[in-house]
């Protein structure tokens, strides 16, 4: 949620104000105030000049820049006839990565979800220093684009406690350790939306069933739905180590941006994503939800079939 909500006109600024209120947050949500049409407010809630990077339509930097951003943006949702789901919001004095659902039409006219990740980089006085979108392109155009480093990796990250495992775990494409840092009915979203949530034990099976032409399946919970997907994941020989360039911590959810170099034994172009690890009341994962448009080694692709 980037937007300063005392940048806006009067009548949008209280009425956003409430909605803030009701959510306990100081901040506009990024579609809404793409839709507001008021691009020197958004140009205001930067400190210096503006800075998104989106995987659409690439890096946008400056005034003259950022209004035909906006412009095209709030046009392409109209157009796809856009309906903005909230999912979660994690938030400290200096980022927030903003995860919503995008319910729109793609470019066949299938109406299809588009989960995005919008992280800001924020001042202490809320002021913005830049905004990186997140989201894969398969489920608008049925391909992936590479999304070349927007970021360095930063070796004094280090992650905490389940997510920090989960990161070792897939590093080294240890399955049963990948596992053990979920709750029994965790889940992971993968970057294509909830037609490829892994979550419980016959509702993994049927869907690698549904993948291999095998029939279906029962729906229920458990341990082995995850571990079918890591096996499939760590079948090219390996885990896959990711380049960690920002963490982002709540005490409720982790976020790290990072870039993906490697899928088991093959080494890929690097390319930027963003995966957000929330935890259960055990501390376990309760979730793992990514953004990205990794095109993994064909052995290993799951959401292209």
């Amino acid at each position: 949620m980037p937007w300063m909500p005392e940048v806006f006109s009067a009548p949008i600024a209280e009425s956003l104000r409430a909605e803030e209120a009701a959510l306990r947050n100081d901040a506009v949500p990024y579609y809404e105030g793409i839709l507001a049409e008021e691009p020197d407010a958004l140009m205001r809630s930067f400190a210096g000049e503006p800075r998104v990077s989106d995987p659409r339509l690439g890096y946008v930097e400056g005034a003259r820049e950022l209004r035909a951003f906006v412009s095209g943006t709030a046009d392409w949702l109209r157009e796809r006839d856009a309906v903005v789901e909230n999912v979660a919001l994690t938030r400290t004095l200096t980022r927030t990565i903003e995860e919503v659902v995008l319910r729109l039409l793609a470019d066949d006219g299938r109406r299809v979800e588009l989960p995005v990740a919008i992280v800001s980089d924020r001042n202490p006085d809320r002021t913005l220093k830049t905004i990186r979108i997140y989201h894969s392109m398969w489920p608008l155009t049925g391909a992936h684009r590479v999304r070349e480093p927007l970021l360095p990796r930063d070796p004094n990250i280090v992650v905490p406690d389940a997510p920090g495992e989960y990161q070792r775990a897939l590093a080294e494409g240890a399955l049963a350790g990948i596992v053990a840092t979920f709750e029994p009915d965790g889940y992971v979203r993968e970057p294509s939306g909830s037609q490829y949530i892994h979550q419980g034990a016959d509702e993994l099976r049927a869907f690698y069933a549904a993948l291999f032409g095998h029939g279906g399946g029962i729906l229920q919970r458990g341990p082995k739905p995850l571990r079918s997907l890591y096996e499939t994941l760590f079948s090219n020989g390996g885990g896959i180590p990711l380049e960690h360039c920002t963490l982002t911590d709540d005490g409720m959810r982790c976020a790290v941006e990072y870039n993906c170099v490697r899928w088991g034994a093959t080494d890929l172009p690097p390319q930027a994503g963003v995966a957000v690890y929330e935890r259960g009341r055990s501390g376990l994962l309760a979730a793992a939800r990514i953004y990205d448009d990794v095109e993994p080694p064909a052995v290993s692709d799951t959401s292209s079939e």
